[in-house]
């Protein structure tokens, strides 16, 4: 008997490509997903972990240092916000580099999620996510900030300029497209062409996901290895990748432009 539920989370999908099995390409596949992730989020997570070890070896707790996510990049106004707008233009670059690989290799965007069929659903997807994941993604921080786990994360220390919300909504932008596509669409795509099994693909998607937030402390690998679970499955049963980077996007917005707005108005902001 089949549930409405799981038929509203799976609705038809265009046929996805098999498995490959020639040796040539499966070594090209390999290669390609290395340097890939060598020259985006895999290097991320590498300096993450180092940071994170620094850290560690610092005489003060995890809680009294610092961990600032979208900095001033120059003295004058005008440079910074086009750094600001260039750091956005380059994660957008990373994302595309991504389904542009998978293009090449003839997979539709549609095949990855990244089609108009179904805005309704897509809509109340985002929303689902964005709350079932950000609210209590919040609470784990703070939990864990509170706990001694975590660096005082600040999402922005950018000034108080006319461009502030602009650049911090493109930055929040940039961040999920560059990690959902790579992350979900791009990497699950791979690793199901190299007969990979699906629980391991999500795993290792999610563990790549929380590698490159560890700078922020342990609470950050840990929240952000679960959304990774979550979006992984999500993205395996419905193949749905616009609600994704949608959610992710909406939260990363509250995060970024409600913390520039509330810094030094709440108490209980770090």
């Amino acid at each position: 008997m089949h549930s409405p539920v799981r038929s509203w989370l799976a609705p038809a999908r265009p046929a996805f490509p098999g498995a490959v099995t020639e040796p040539g390409e499966r070594r090209a596949i390999v290669v390609e997903l290395v340097i890939v992730f060598t020259i985006t989020l895999g290097m991320s997570g590498l300096r993450s972990l180092l940071s994170l070890v620094d850290s560690l070896l610092k005489p003060v707790p995890l809680a009294q240092q610092q961990a600032q996510i979208n900095v001033p990049q120059a003295v004058s106004s005008l440079i910074d916000m086009t750094k600001q707008l260039l750091s956005a233009a380059q994660l957008i670059a990373w994302g595309a580099l991504g389904l542009y690989l998978l293009w090449r290799a003839g997979i539709k965007l549609a095949q990855v999620g990244l089609d108009r069929r179904a805005p309704g659903k897509d809509t109340l997807l985002t929303v689902a996510l964005a709350a079932i994941i950000g609210i209590p993604g919040l609470g784990l921080y703070f939990l864990s900030y509170h706990l001694g786990f975590s660096l005082a994360v600040q999402p922005s220390t950018l000034g108080s300029t006319w461009w502030r919300p602009i650049t911090l909504s493109l930055s929040a932008f940039g961040n999920a497209f560059a990690e959902e596509v790579l992350v979900i669409g791009y990497l699950l795509t791979r690793l199901r062409q190299l007969g990979v099994r699906e629980n391991s693909s999500v795993l290792g998607a999610a563990v790549l996901r929380g590698s490159y937030h560890l700078y922020q402390g342990f609470g950050g690998f840990v929240g952000n290895f679960v959304m990774g679970l979550i979006f992984g499955r999500l993205w395996q049963k419905t193949n749905r990748l616009w609600p994704l980077v949608a959610a992710h996007t909406l939260f990363d917005v509250v995060s970024f432009v409600g913390y520039s707005l509330l810094k030094g108005r709440v108490s209980w902001l770090p």
